[in-house]
């Protein structure tokens, strides 16, 4: 699972992904796709790489942006294994895109 499948994920379901990094830190990719360290003050050094960093976390926090009856609005934990298959899944597009038009 690379960092471009979390932001894919993130806008096709329109959440928040948030997941730990070392050092206590924390990034969340945002439904649009853009990846933020909000502790991050300054340029990181040369050694810090996020897509790293994305493969050492274990847990990730899901967050839906848009409150909806169906999905509801609470945030949803899951594992390593569990987001990977929610991202290669055909129909990802469509977990918390479940209304009717």
């Amino acid at each position: 699972m690379k960092l471009a499948d979390l932001r894919k994920a993130a806008i096709k379901t329109n959440v928040r992904i948030r997941f730990a990094l070392s050092g206590g830190m924390e990034c969340i990719v945002s439904e649009h796709g853009i990846a933020e360290v909000p502790a991050l003050r300054s340029v990181p050094d040369a050694g810090f790489n996020l897509e790293d960093e994305l493969g050492r976390a274990l847990q990730f926090t899901l967050e839906p942006v848009v409150a909806s009856a169906k999905a509801g609005t609470r945030p949803q934990t899951l594992s390593r294994e569990q987001l990977a298959a929610l991202v290669s899944s055909p129909g990802a597009e469509r977990v918390h895109d479940d209304h009717d038009e």
